[in-house]
């Protein structure tokens, strides 16, 4: 039985004070941080709800039916989650990534997306916007979203086993429905779908070939994910992750694979190339092979806190700053004077021989601020 965490909210939603600079300082391009990583993409997290209990991000022994959800009142409204989009496109963002929870469960999200969707650059581009869902209602959303602007896909799929996904999904939800919402996102016109399939040793790991066979020549770019200690209630063991590598050795011994190169400055999937030509699959190996030094995200949690890392234990309250009559100057000098302090490397220093991890602060937990 798992220990019951509440997700953690700085005394009681607020979170540390953002500084802002005086006098205030114009944007000037790209902002960095104190390792020298540029500030490139943000994801957002719409909501802390989601239908699915996976054992590895919202296990029921925590969110249970008495679990303190966050008010209507509390979340970031589509307005000033657009504002706060639009400050910080011109702060060098060039990607958003909605996330939840399960994002396709807040109201009408894809009226938010059409706001989105016409915030621009300072150069005039619009946004690389994109979501993750677990696919459950992508059959009824699929066209709506495609619609509204939103470009890219990426969906949550633990493995093809029916009786293995309903363990992990932890709420008798059929593989068949997900496979049906990725083909009506293909049928909308989405092109380049995504596929995460974490992996817990000893659970799932015998799925790996299958989701590539099935996914192979499909066009849709399967990635693999080891299982990762986010959050304090996921009941996470080193000896539950099965390393990337071993993952691409299993397919490789069945399809061969070869290295391809990245498709941008820290992208975090390594990719690989099926040598016959048939497509390609990614793994992300953030317990095994850190890519903390070039991590290029700053994270946005469901009521407004800006959190530097997926292992975060405290986060900024921004929706304070939205709320209180602030100028947007002011608000993007809050956000380069956050991200100038930044120097999170979680994955680095757990994985480091020299060094170990705080056991002593709990860390904000995955559905809270998205993966």
């Amino acid at each position: 039985m798992l220990e019951k965490v509440i997700p953690i909210r700085i005394d009681e939603g607020k979170g540390l004070t953002p500084s802002i600079s005086a006098p205030l300082i114009e944007p000037h391009g790209h902002t960095q941080d104190a390792r020298g990583r540029t500030l490139r993409d943000l994801r957002i997290s719409v909501t802390d709800r989601c239908n699915f209990r996976c054992t590895y991000c919202m296990p029921k022994e925590v969110f249970d039916q008495n679990y303190p959800y966050l008010s209507h009142k509390e979340l970031l409204s589509f307005e000033e989650i657009t504002r706060l989009t639009s400050i910080f496109s011109t702060l060098g963002v060039e990607k958003i990534r909605l996330t939840g929870g399960e994002p396709l469960l807040r109201k009408n999200l894809e009226i938010l997306i059409e706001m989105l969707s016409r915030v621009r650059t300072p150069e005039g581009k619009p946004l690389d916007l994109t979501l993750t869902t677990n696919g459950s209602i992508l059959r009824k959303k699929a066209a709506a979203l495609k619609a509204a602007g939103l470009q890219r896909l990426t969906v949550s799929l633990d493995g093809l086993n029916d009786t293995i996904f309903k363990k992990m999904n932890d709420v008798d939800f059929p593989v068949a429905d997900v496979l049906d919402g990725i083909k009506a996102a293909q049928e909308a016109g989405f092109e380049n779908i995504k596929v995460n399939m974490v992996v817990k040793k000893g659970t799932n790991d015998q799925e790996i070939v299958p989701m590539a066979q099935h996914f192979k020549a499909s066009g849709v770019i399967l990635r693999f994910i080891e299982f990762m200690d986010v959050g304090s209630s996921n009941g996470w063991n080193m000896a539950e992750v099965l390393p990337s590598q071993e993952v691409i050795a299993r397919i490789n011994e069945v399809f061969p694979l070869e290295s391809a190169q990245a498709n941008y400055s820290g992208e975090v999937a390594q990719r690989w190339r099926y040598a016959d030509g048939s497509g390609e699959i990614g793994v992300i190996s953030s317990v095994t092979q850190t890519f903390c030094h070039e991590c290029t995200r700053a994270r946005i949690s469901t009521d407004g806190q800006m959190y530097l890392c997926l292992f975060a234990n405290e986060g900024f309250d921004f929706k304070t700053l939205l709320r209180s009559g602030k100028s947007d100057l002011e608000i993007a000098n809050a956000v380069m004077n956050t991200w100038a302090l930044r120097d999170d490397h979680y994955s680095e220093i757990r994985g480091s021989h020299t060094a170990k991890p705080s056991t002593g602060n709990r860390k904000v937990e995955m559905s809270y601020i998205g993966g």
